[in-house]
């Protein structure tokens, strides 16, 4: 297959070592880890807000919410901003927004407090995060569900480290505290990191090699175009139905293990004892962020629908036994993480079909636009909240999200992988 980043002229730089293109991937790595705990910190905050100001849990949520759609929605404008300037300044800001956002919450006495300081530290790290998927997929036309799953690992897996930490400081010194140090450090290393990110130039990569189980298309699709693709809005569909299973567990670890009564107690496992939701929480982010680029590498070689039919499949199976069997403190810490590990698959799976079918000039701002599924996923987390608010359970919660994701994958099989054949095969006509 041609290459996607080359214009139809000659080369006009030397291809890059390729170790150059994994210290491009790993500044993107990095970056990312530091944006983790705006998303998946959230949940050890809440408790502690519930309990100073009294407000109800699923205002409080509000919050996650709205910093997931200002992460997500915003991303196919910082995407475009990305393709034509590089991702160096949209990542600075980046790292300013998600520092200002944090500091905010520090200080956030109201709940439009606490909802401006996450839709400016959203704001910030969609950008982040966007640029560095999307500078993945340029740099690595020949390994896209791998380099798009290592770069999203970094932020699923990112806040692993920082789960033990931020719960010792917030018991410590406060959540206030918490928000600003953390906050600060972050945003201070993302901005540092952000003048060693470059973009690929024509001829930098290699030209993709040909693979009968993955379908690229020879065409680079304009933003307008892809919005009026039929099959971009199936991928979106698919995207917003497995994604809203996992969010709402992420936002709701905690309230659910105190609801099931397992959130402190003792659990352990390979010579480890933590609390059963410290554990998952751990264990949770480590492998959200594994499976990010093993089903990528998966995908790269059995193909992007053959690997969303086998994943999205564990997912609905893994949430409908953590409904049965996570009341045990051990079944809830091993459940969990199996669901964070067939979920997590979506921020390679979807980025690397979108840029396959509509082609790697515009990557940033096509995947973007397809990113900001995840932005309508969360909100279904308040609904799930609502929910578990009138009922009393999480009962119609977990089976309604399993029951989603059993959908997606029979979607992915039966429906969008004949019909990406078809829409591929037009492309190169």
């Amino acid at each position: 297959m041609t290459d996607m980043v080359q214009s139809a002229a000659a080369p006009s730089v030397a291809r890059v070592s390729d170790a150059y293109r994994w210290t491009q991937l790993a500044v993107g790595v990095a970056a990312m880890v530091m944006i983790a705990n705006y998303q998946y910190g959230w949940t050890f905050f809440v408790p502690d807000i519930q309990k100073k100001f009294g407000w109800d849990r699923a205002s409080i949520q509000w919050a996650f919410t709205l910093f997931v759609l200002f992460e997500t929605w915003l991303v196919p404008i910082e995407g475009w901003f990305v393709d034509k300037y590089g991702p160096r300044i949209v990542v600075l800001v980046g790292g300013v927004l998600c520092a200002i956002g944090w500091a905010i919450n520090a200080q956030a006495t109201t709940l439009n407090g606490f909802y401006l300081g996450m839709i400016i530290a959203g704001i910030g790290a969609g950008g982040v995060y966007g640029t560095c998927v999307g500078n993945a997929l340029k740099w690595f036309p020949d390994k896209r569900g791998l380099a798009a799953g290592i770069t999203a690992a970094g932020f699923g897996a990112g806040s692993a480290l920082t789960v033990a930490p931020i719960q010792a400081m917030i018991k410590d010194s406060g959540f206030q505290t918490t928000f600003l140090y953390f906050g600060l450090g972050q945003g201070i290393i993302i901005c540092i990191l952000a003048f060693f990110l470059l973009a690929p130039k024509a001829g930098q990569v290699p030209n993709v090699v040909a693979n009968a189980n993955l379908l690229q298309t020879r065409r680079n699709y304009q933003p307008t175009e892809v919005l009026r693709q039929p099959i971009f809005w199936l991928m979106y569909f698919m995207f917003v139905i497995v994604g809203a299973g996992g969010l709402m567990v992420t936002a709701n670890l905690k309230p659910i293990a105190a609801d099931w009564k397992v959130d402190n107690v003792p659990v352990t496992l390979m010579a480890v004892t933590m609390t059963a939701v410290t554990f998952a929480a751990t264990i949770d982010r480590v492998l959200n962020g594994l499976t990010r680029p093993f089903f990528g590498w998966i995908s790269d070689m059995i193909g992007r629908e053959n690997t969303m039919f086998i994943a999205f499949g564990m997912e609905g199976f893994g949430i409908w036994m953590l409904y049965l069997w996570g009341h045990d403190p051990i079944w809830f810490v091993l459940l969990s993480g199996f669901v964070f590990f067939a979920w997590g698959e979506i921020y390679s799976l979807f980025p690397s079909t979108c840029t396959d079918t509509f082609g790697a000039k515009f990557a940033t701002t096509n995947a973007g636009l397809l990113y900001t599924a995840k932005g309508t996923a969360a909100l279904l987390v308040p609904i799930g909240n609502y929910m578990q608010q009138s009922s009393g359970t999480w009962d119609s919660v977990f089976i309604i999200a399993a029951g989603a994701n059993i959908l997606a994958s029979l979607l992915a099989i039966a429906v969008l992988k004949p019909w990406r054949k078809v829409v591929v095969a037009k492309s190169t006509v």
